[in-house]
């Protein structure tokens, strides 16, 4: 019976060739990792992150970028903040929005270019 698998040295495939991977996650590991990306489930986090990828924002700021209440965009904040997808300044009166690290930026930044590409099925 034929395997509906691709070989291990298909192209198409991410894994052909050295693996970055060194092991199958953990029970516990992809259960953070499954909140985590559940997180990233909704479009308006997304579009809050965009806007921040381009520069740090205050929430006002924040709220005309992405046509959403300052409300709205404070809640999805707090939950942003609390995944450690964003961080916040303080500069005098103002709290300034910013991405957390490069690996948020990564991460948007390789959804995207995912999205972006043509589909080959």
């Amino acid at each position: 019976m034929a395997s509906d698998r691709p070989p291990l040295d298909d192209p198409s495939c991410h894994h052909a060739g050295p693996s970055p991977v060194d092991e199958i996650l953990s029970i516990e590991k992809a259960q953070r990792m499954a909140e985590f990306f559940g997180v990233l489930g909704d479009p308006n986090r997304w579009r809050i992150l965009s806007a921040l990828a381009l520069r740090e924002m205050r929430v006002g700021e924040l709220a005309a970028a992405v046509a959403m209440s300052e409300s709205a965009v404070s809640h999805q904040l707090r939950i942003l903040r609390a995944t450690r997808l964003v961080s916040y300044r303080k500069q005098g009166r103002n709290v300034l929005y910013c991405l957390k690290d490069d690996h948020v930026f990564n991460l948007y930044r390789e959804a995207s270019d995912h999205l972006d590409e043509p589909s080959e099925d």
